[in-house]
């Protein structure tokens, strides 16, 4: 069929004809489309822009005019222009997300600074505790050691332990809104 008996067929709704002037072109316009998007974009993405243009074509077959060149030259710079369409879409959309990635890793960056700000203070605050109550601490919030144990190596009472935690704690908290 050429390509004038094709366009013909398409103006009176022949599906014949549309499925001729796939078979003749979709090739085509898939080494365009993909040209374009390689590497932007999913298969999906070259496959849409290939349909997209034979969809236009079959909905809008007067918008081609013979007379300004070939159906093929014009279906090849349809699909070379939706797929540039659609590279610029996945562009955006993918640098909206580089940024919300900048944003969230330099939040991360502050959020970093604030707790090491904040572990600064905390030991600058333990320093000033006591040597018991500074040592009773550090074993059981940086060791993890429970209060049983602290207090054998203490040679302490367990309930005395206890007793030098929370007030360890109840110190190290009234300090650390001092220097807020």
């Amino acid at each position: 069929m050429s390509d004038g008996q094709i366009m013909e067929g398409i103006r009176n709704g022949d599906e014949a004809a549309m499925g001729e002037a796939m078979e003749k072109y979709s090739g085509l316009l898939w080494s365009v489309a993909s040209a374009v998007l390689d590497g932007a974009a999913p298969v999906q993405e070259v496959e849409e822009c290939v349909a997209d243009v034979f969809v236009y074509l079959w909905q809008n077959p007067e918008k081609y005019d013979a007379g300004r060149g070939k159906l093929k030259s014009w279906l090849a710079l349809m699909a070379r222009s939706r797929a540039i369409d659609r590279y610029r879409v996945i562009a955006h959309r993918n640098e909206a997300r580089m940024e919300e990635d900048m944003v969230a890793e330099k939040w991360d960056v502050l959020e970093d600074i604030c707790q090491q700000d904040r572990r600064k203070r905390l030991w600058d605050c333990l320093r000033k505790l006591d040597e018991a109550d500074r040592e009773a601490m550090i074993r059981r919030y940086y060791y993890g050691q429970k209060p049983k144990e602290i207090a054998a190596a203490l040679g302490i009472p367990k309930k005395q332990v206890e007793n030098r935690l929370y007030q360890g704690k109840q110190k190290l908290r009234r300090m650390m809104l001092e220097t807020q």
